[in-house]
């Protein structure tokens, strides 16, 4: 009964958010095969100096939605997405250095035995809702002085 009432959960949250609009120009609902994802965690000795927090300054999630790290001049802060095959929703609300230019998405896992067990991966995904170049640049306007962050925003500016 909860496995079923989880699943409702899921698809409305997923149809309310494929509702609502681009800003990419992608059309909704795209679909994007073979996407390699890797995952971190908050106690990886790299991630440690932010605690569990996101690039946003919002909490790491990891329950009917989830936190993903990417290179916002690919995947925007704010895009949602669905792995196939997975219920559960993930949101670009992180990035990080080694993500730059690499098209990976990193999977957020709460613990190291959970990110060791999701490994590398190659996936396909929906994506639900692009999320928003300006915002990801206004978020990462005061952190220009890390040479990830320029690259991100330079291929931001470059494709507006």
């Amino acid at each position: 009964m909860i496995r079923i009432a989880l699943t409702c959960l899921v698809a409305c949250v997923a149809a309310t958010l494929s509702s609502c609009s681009s800003t990419s120009g992608v059309k909704k609902g795209t679909r994007i095969t073979s996407v390699r994802t890797t995952a971190y965690t908050h106690s990886e000795s790299d991630h440690i100096i932010y605690g569990a927090r996101t690039a946003v300054g919002t909490p790491l999630k990891y329950g009917n939605v989830r936190s993903a790290a990417a290179d916002w001049s690919v995947y925007p802060v704010g895009t949602i997405f669905q792995i196939e095959g997975s219920p559960y929703i993930y949101q670009v609300d992180d990035y990080g250095s080694a993500l730059v230019g690499t098209n990976t998405i990193d999977i957020y896992q709460p613990t190291k035995e959970h990110m060791k067990q999701w490994g590398v991966r190659n996936v396909n995904i929906r994506v639900l809702r692009w999320g928003s170049f300006s915002k990801s640049v206004a978020i990462m306007k005061d952190r220009a002085k890390y040479d990830h962050v320029r690259k991100m925003v330079q291929r931001i500016s470059r494709s507006s």
